[in-house]
């Protein structure tokens, strides 16, 4: 198992922050110490830029870049590095393959998504859907969180251009079966596209996408100790070479003054600009922290807490406190959502974090999960490897003081 406290020494928040209880990495997760080396080595020692310059210092920089890619692929089964895609984050991760099947998509032709969405997977495809005049289909989720495939067998049909879905829900918290749907999807059209929305899984359980089968795969660095400002776009050369290259520029164009443009291959012709280097070095390194811990490590650690979470909610509670989703903590992915009776998620959140107990609360940005499930707001708390048994007792300590006070 684990040693949370001593995990917490390659954190540096906590000497800033004494006393601190961080149930937010749903949000972002902490930093360790050896990414913000990473980064500052590179600002401080050969902060060039990548791929356009001959000198010693840029080629280090291009080795790095270069590296952190083969790094990422490796991470998350992706075969070939070329086939890993530098974004900004996976907002912009999921806009570039929207943007790019734009002219593919026909007036009547459908996509389809779900209510778990986060707006991130959700938008896009509302607003590629108007533009193109394609409809638009949501497909329902079951009471204990999970994608309800028959309504998402009888969504798809052969005018699907597009599927996409979450591997885990950043509200429920409940691990999506992702091959399993992959399949489903594949046997109704086996044409359409499939894109998993995987920042809610990277660093909590395996990503394989070679295993998962699907089109694209996006996540973000920032949720898995990596640095902001840095997220990817993956999945099959065949599928990211359907896209036309939106972010042009700098960077991604062999021929710029024919007739016709002529772009590079993949990556570059999708990675418009000075891409993000330190970022995407501290995000490398963020892996090599995770795997140096264990990935099926870090998951017994979050299961331990998630169960411990709930039984305790439930302990301090009862019939006062709604959670989100299945009792099973072996379906979650380090996330409890819920509402106590008596209080506003936002006056909860805001009392907690005066006690620097940190959670969130509100709609999550994924008002159509809400707005099914009947909740104008849910407080969330979620997990990661430096969390204890007791930033859990402390949350329900002071839930049960707030409660008695303002309930």
């Amino acid at each position: 198992m684990l040693d949370p406290l001593a995990i917490r020494r390659d954190f540096p928040i906590y000497d800033a922050e004494p006393g601190l209880v961080y149930l937010d990495s749903a949000a972002t997760a902490l930093k360790p110490k050896a990414v913000i080396d990473a980064m500052n080595e590179y600002y401080l020692e050969y902060s060039a830029n990548a791929g356009r310059g001959l000198y010693p210092l840029a080629e280090g920089a291009t080795t790095a870049l270069d590296m952190a890619r083969e790094r990422i692929a490796r991470f998350v089964h992706a075969g070939e590095k070329e086939t890993v895609v530098f974004a900004a984050n996976a907002t912009h991760a999921i806009n570039l393959v929207a943007l790019g099947l734009e002219a593919s998509i026909k007036p009547g032709h459908n996509i389809v998504v779900t209510e778990l969405e986060h707006h991130s997977n959700y938008l896009p495809w509302k607003e590629l859907s108007r533009r193109r005049d394609a409809i638009f289909r949501s497909v329902k989720f079951t009471a204990d969180g999970t994608i309800d495939t028959a309504h998402l067998e009888t969504s798809i049909d052969e005018t699907t251009t597009i599927v996409v879905f979450s591997a885990v829900s950043n509200v429920f918290g409940i691990i999506n079966p992702v091959a399993d749907l992959v399949r489903i999807i594949r046997k109704k059209n086996p044409e359409a596209l499939i894109l998993v929305d995987a920042c809610q899984a990277a660093g909590h359980i395996n990503i394989d996408i070679e295993r998962w089968g699907a089109d694209f795969v996006v996540f973000s660095g920032h949720k898995l100790f990596g640095p902001t400002g840095i997220g990817i776009l993956a999945g099959k050369k065949e599928s990211l070479e359907r896209l036309t290259p939106m972010n042009v520029g700098g960077g991604t164009v062999l021929d710029a003054c024919g007739p016709t443009t002529v772009y590079k291959k993949l990556p570059e012709n999708l990675e418009g600009g000075t891409p993000n280097i330190a970022g995407a070095i501290g995000l490398a390194e963020a892996i090599e922290y995770i795997e140096a811990l264990g990935l099926e490590s870090v998951r017994a650690h979050e299961t331990m807490l998630i169960r411990y979470a709930l039984e305790g909610l439930k302990g301090a509670f009862g019939q006062r406190i709604h959670i989100l989703g299945t009792d099973d903590p072996n379906q979650r992915a380090g996330i409890i959502s819920f509402t106590l009776d008596g209080l506003h998620p936002h006056d909860l959140a805001h009392l907690l974090g005066e006690e620097n107990i940190c959670v969130r609360a509100g709609e999550h940005c994924a008002s159509p999960l809400h707005r099914t499930a009947g909740f104008p707001a849910t407080t969330r708390l979620s997990l990661s490897v430096y969390n204890t048994k007791d930033d859990i007792d402390r949350l329900i300590r002071t839930m049960e003081k707030i409660s008695r006070i303002f309930a």
